[in-house]
């Protein structure tokens, strides 16, 4: 069965995620669809404007991108990209919290206005990007103390060793443990032990810096990863992480059996040719601020 101009024209109109077509220029050259009003607006406004007149620099020039690499290849190209309202030019009100787009961009086989162009359908991918997004976070997180999990904690670290042999930048990785927490849980009960670990989860997250990766690695056993600290650097900042831990803990109004932390640093060395080997040496000065007393940060090299 053979459509009609009219007929074809009718079914592309009702298509629920909107159809666009865009030149090598930018250009909106037609728009199609859309009628799923639920997700979209009527874009066809747009048609005749060009991409740089209606998105900004940074997000203009990333759809040019795409739009080259597909013309250039031959072949279709499927990207996923956000769009806030701060992204488009000239719009007062628009959502703060980007929406999330999957676009199949598809080259075609001739010319538009006398300019190669693409198609480019865009779905409204937002929901699905949203539980992704919560399933990565549930599976990367202890639920408890809400930092990461040890499982996270080993990519990182794996990723930073590799970083750190490529590249020669210093890392350091803090491991510390809660001290006299198993006679707190005997003496308090359990609930009360969730309690001092979500505490310390919670300093962590207020202290640490933005690219530091703070993590539970199992029990009271919690590690931070720091890229781009020197040894000396990494104890100042374990150091302040256990003061501010010592003063969250002694304003709860619990017995006074688990105050404090113990904890030991490691520096990523030239001859590491493994990621745990950085982990044995901070848990060796880990074991060597328990022998000298709790309560400090050590490295196995101390004295």
């Amino acid at each position: 069965m053979m459509f009609s101009l009219e007929q074809t024209q009718a079914i592309l109109a009702a298509l629920p995620d909107p159809a666009f077509i865009l030149t090598r220029s930018g250009k909106y050259a037609h728009i199609f669809g859309g009628t799923d009003n639920r997700y979209y607006h009527d874009g066809s406004s747009l048609v005749g404007s060009f991409i740089a007149e209606v998105l900004i620099p940074e997000k203009a020039n990333w759809f040019m991108q795409q739009i080259a690499t597909v013309l250039t290849s031959g072949n279709m190209l499927i990207v996923e990209y956000p769009l806030a309202g701060a992204d488009v030019l000239g719009l007062e009100e628009g959502p703060k919290d980007p929406i999330w787009f999957e676009g199949r961009i598809h080259p075609l086989n001739f010319q538009f206005e006398g300019e190669d162009a693409v198609l480019w359908v865009a779905s409204n991918i937002t929901a699905r990007h949203q539980l992704q997004q919560r399933l990565k976070y549930l599976s990367e997180t202890d639920e408890l103390s809400h930092l990461y999990n040890r499982r996270k904690l080993r990519s990182h670290l794996q990723r930073q060793f590799s970083l750190f042999h490529r590249h020669h930048t210093p890392c350091s990785l803090l491991v510390f443990d809660l001290d006299f927490f198993k006679q707190l849980n005997d003496a308090c009960g359990h609930p009360i032990g969730d309690a001092v670990i979500e505490i310390v989860g919670r300093v962590c997250i207020q202290t640490i810096r933005e690219d530091d990766l703070a993590a539970r690695y199992g029990g009271d056993e919690f590690a931070v990863l720091m890229p781009q600290t020197t040894l000396h650097q990494a104890w100042c900042l374990a150091d302040r992480l256990r003061r501010k831990i010592q003063h969250a803990l002694l304003e709860m109004d619990l017995p006074q059996i688990c105050t404090s932390i113990s904890g030991g640093i490691s520096e990523f060395l030239p001859m590491d040719d493994r990621a745990d080997i950085i982990i044995q040496r901070a848990d060796k000065g880990l074991y060597m601020a328990k022998n000298l007393g709790r309560n400090r940060i050590c490295n196995e090299h101390e004295e």
